[in-house]
């Protein structure tokens, strides 16, 4: 009887003790209970946003680039890497890459050079900083489309301010002044500067956020050691710099290598297709033209150049990070 007790008396709480357990721990809930819904919710717009707008054109570019597909045509015919052969084969898509790589390294040099000149002049404090860098900032502001159209007013062959400008100054010949948007060479020129103006506020504003990010001490105690502007400029300032600068490169080359706003108000590629760059050329054959397939196939050209220039340019912020 007292083994029989005793036991008795070890395994009754137990039951007990359990309760009490499972009520202070609860039990484990079931992983549709622990997934955060409430952040699903909240995300799922924006994903459902870029599926839509990027992810949607990007399978049918696809699905276009390697079938024949025309304004118009019914059904789908695979015809793998034709329409890829075509494109590259034809003289207008090789001047258009040539135009293409000509107008964006040409922009980003003179941006890189124009945007580091405001950003160490507008980067110490003195009087009228604040209105400056809101007129600085105006291009990038301001929609495009009013932006290349005023330009177009600006650099027109009879009314444009700038000949009026050349010619009284006695510079040029009233009877013969510059075609900007009519001579070849001119019409490049121009849509160059049109981009560097429009890209110029943005590279600004990314570098002069890297400058305000050096801290003080460094040019102080260069100073201190005697180091002048120039020497404190190419020594500390630009080293420091590099992965920001790389960083507004590779943004400036993306947009600049992926649009045709400029392009296509100011002169639609002419004159004889001087000034035509890719993205220009895709939508002049595809829409306008109705070779939705060969339209595709010269986009999707542009995915694997701006792949390979995201890589290295990547790579050179990473190292001159280690560095």
């Amino acid at each position: 009887m007292a083994v029989n007790f005793s036991r008795k008396v070890v395994t009754e709480p137990e039951p007990a003790i359990a309760a009490v357990v499972r009520e202070i721990v609860p039990p484990p809930l079931s992983w549709w209970r622990r997934f955060n819904w409430l952040g699903v919710a909240m995300f799922s717009p924006a994903l459902l946003y870029i599926v839509a707008v990027i992810g949607v054109p990007l399978v049918l570019a696809f699905l276009y680039a390697f079938g024949n597909v025309r304004v118009g045509s019914v059904g789908y015919r695979f015809v793998g890497l034709a329409n890829f052969r075509s494109i590259v084969e034809s003289s207008a898509f090789r001047r258009a890459l040539a135009n293409s790589f000509i107008f964006t390294v040409s922009s980003q040099v003179l941006v890189i050079i124009g945007s580091s000149i405001l950003a160490l002049a507008l980067k110490d404090k003195f009087r009228g900083r604040g209105l400056l860098r809101f007129l600085i900032l105006l291009p990038w502001v301001a929609p495009i489309s009013l932006g290349a159209i005023g330009w177009k007013w600006i650099l027109d062959s009879l009314y444009s301010v700038i000949n009026w400008v050349l010619i009284n100054l006695h510079l040029v010949n009233p009877f013969t002044p510059p075609m900007w948007l009519g001579e070849p060479s001119l019409a490049m020129i121009s849509v160059i500067l049109v981009q560097t103006w429009r890209l110029l506020p943005f590279s600004t504003v990314i570098l002069l956020a890297g400058l305000t990010a050096i801290p003080k001490e460094i040019p102080e105690a260069a100073q201190v050691d005697g180091a002048g502007f120039w020497r404190t400029l190419f020594q500390i300032t630009i080293p420091m710099m590099l992965p920001i600068v790389n960083v507004a490169v590779l943004f400036g080359i993306i947009f600049t290598f992926t649009d045709m706003t400029v392009v296509y108000i100011l002169t639609r590629g002419g004159p004889y297709d001087t000034t035509q760059v890719l993205p220009s050329l895709a939508f002049f054959t595809g829409v306008l033209g109705g070779d939705l397939a060969a339209g595709a196939a010269i986009s999707l050209f542009l995915v694997p150049v701006l792949v390979v220039v995201a890589i290295l340019m990547l790579r050179m912020a990473h190292r001159a990070e280690v560095v």
